[in-house]
């Protein structure tokens, strides 16, 4: 197992690295990641309905185990760029390109994830058809400042279970090492960006394509959650890693 100030180290490298990747190879990058989450927010669906919001929440893991194994490039996680900057080794805008363009794969994946699996007919089913919208309606109807608390947790536990895989150097521990930080943001209800753009979008097209009722509408899925959870999981995330990019990277002056 690798210390947390050697996790540190080795993230300036790693940050800077995908600071570093050309536009298209960072942006399939993205749509992989962000059609992994989705495919674990299916699974946590199907835990919901099926099983209990404790099964569900054990389920969802499964997306990140997949994006940080398999390999490929989430928003949530990279936020942890804020260490190579404090550190100098990335520019600003460096960091910011590498943020905007992998948001923008994150969408494309998620939202195709949610077109194919609700337009195939894996929701035919009623009550998983009924979760998969009122799990939307939820998502955005909620004020502003409660989807941008909920935006700031989740990716503090995002982030540190991205740190804690990284701790291990075999997929099993890996797994182990993220699985339950995203579990307790699953079933406390926190709110994740990338897996709210497979969320949001399915809930959308599942009432159009089934002729659902619904108050959802595209605006307020972006105003109501999109916006203040991105904003959320932007500073959760660049919490933590500023917070140990603080303790662990930060040389004490000589006397």
């Amino acid at each position: 197992m690798k210390k947390p100030n050697e996790i540190a180290e080795s993230y300036i490298s790693i940050g800077k690295a995908k600071t570093e990747q050309n536009f298209w190879k960072t942006f399939v990058l993205g749509m992989l990641a962000g059609a992994f989450i989705a495919f674990g927010g299916v699974g946590s669906t199907f835990g919901n309905v099926y099983l209990n919001k404790v099964a569900g929440a054990a389920i969802f893991p499964g997306g990140l185990a997949m994006v940080l194994i398999a390999g490929s490039e989430l928003f949530t996680g990279n936020c942890l760029l804020i260490i190579p900057l404090m550190k100098k080794e990335i520019s600003f805008l460096k960091m910011l390109r590498c943020l905007a363009i992998v948001y923008l794969g994150n969408f494309v994946g998620a939202a195709i994830i949610a077109t194919l699996t609700s337009l195939g007919g894996v929701f035919s089913a009623d009550a998983v058809r009924a979760a998969v919208v009122s799990t939307a309606e939820a998502k955005a109807s909620m004020p502003f400042y409660v989807a941008f608390i909920k935006g700031v947790l989740c990716n503090v536990l995002v982030c540190i279970a991205v740190w804690m895989s990284f701790a291990a150097d075999t997929v099993g521990g890996k797994i182990a090492g993220l699985f339950f930080p995203i579990m307790i943001f699953v079933v406390a209800g926190f709110e994740h960006s990338v897996a709210n753009m497979y969320y949001l979008p399915a809930g959308l097209i599942t009432s159009l394509f089934y002729g659902t009722e619904t108050t959802l509408t595209v605006g307020g899925a972006i105003i109501n959650n999109l916006i203040p959870v991105t904003l959320g999981n932007v500073v959760g995330g660049m919490l933590v890693g500023a917070a140990y990019c603080g303790i662990y990277l930060t040389k004490k002056k000589q006397d």
